[in-house]
């Protein structure tokens, strides 16, 4: 039986999940803000970050909001974090594959999680110490013993092209060994898709608290690790992450860390 705090996420997802659809219809007349060089958001994304913030405030009035649009929203140890649509650039050209990401954190630390893929209609959702799922059954995350086979999830953030030669040398790497590559655009979706077995692993640069917050969770929940390029544990600081299995995990960070400049090593 889920949470209290996962069952009120999860309609917090839901009801933002039909905003976003109810207007995926009407995206060329939508009211687009590039906020800074390549970086977009809708009026969909605000909508929805709103519909959700009404819902938790409504629930929870006394705890801390971190949303993507809105920043942070008061303090507290209990801080739920936002991504109201994950893969904005993905929805505004009308690729069906973007998400919502709630999560909620004690001290840093996410003890809660919903990821909303409405086009699927596939929640997953995880509770510390209880378990990861989708749409009520168990997660758990692939069994694979390295990269030899494995399917791995990356990104190319517009944000972190100062990394490109890196960036293209750790794909390189991974891809030497590994049966393929796939960058889909919502790495809060990469990190559920790791938890369900989908994917064997996922790395990324750069991501922000709100892409990963419920997604690392998920991933945890299921079995899985997830740490920085250099291998230390917990959410990165400098949003450099990897996540799969504890084998695929190791072999990732092995195989990064042989790329990856000091500034990517970062804690």
């Amino acid at each position: 039986m889920a949470r209290p705090h996962v069952t009120i996420a999860a309609r917090a997802a839901r009801s933002a999940g039909n905003i976003i659809l109810r207007y995926m219809n009407r995206i060329d007349g939508l009211n687009v803000v590039e906020k800074q060089q390549l970086d977009f958001v809708s009026e969909v994304d605000k909508l929805a970050e709103a519909e959700i913030i009404k819902e938790l405030r409504r629930a929870y009035p006394d705890h801390a909001i971190l949303a993507e649009e809105s920043g942070a929203i008061g303090k507290n140890p209990l801080t739920w974090v936002i991504d109201p649509l994950d893969g904005t650039h993905n929805y505004l050209r009308g690729i069906p594959h973007f998400s919502v990401s709630i999560a909620l954190l004690e001290k840093g630390v996410p003890i809660h999680a919903v990821v909303f893929d409405p086009l699927r209609d596939e929640l997953y959702t995880a509770s510390k110490g209880d378990g990861a799922y989708l749409n009520d059954r168990r997660m758990r995350v692939g069994k694979r013993e390295n990269l030899g086979g494995a399917m791995i999830a990356t990104g190319f953030p517009f944000r972190q092209r100062q990394h490109l030669v890196p960036q293209l040398d750790m794909t390189r790497a991974i891809l030497g060994q590994a049966e393929d590559i796939r960058r889909s655009g919502s790495a809060a979706l990469d990190l559920a898709y790791v938890a369900a077995g989908r994917y064997d692993g996922f790395f990324e640069i750069g991501l922000k608290p709100w892409d990963m917050a419920a997604g690392v969770l998920l991933v945890h929940e299921a079995g899985g690790r997830y740490c920085d390029f250099a291998g230390r544990d917990g959410i990165p600081a400098s949003g450099n992450i990897i996540a799969g299995n504890l084998h695929v995990a190791k072999a990732m960070v092995d195989a990064i860390g042989q790329q990856a400049t000091p500034e990517l090593l970062k804690a």
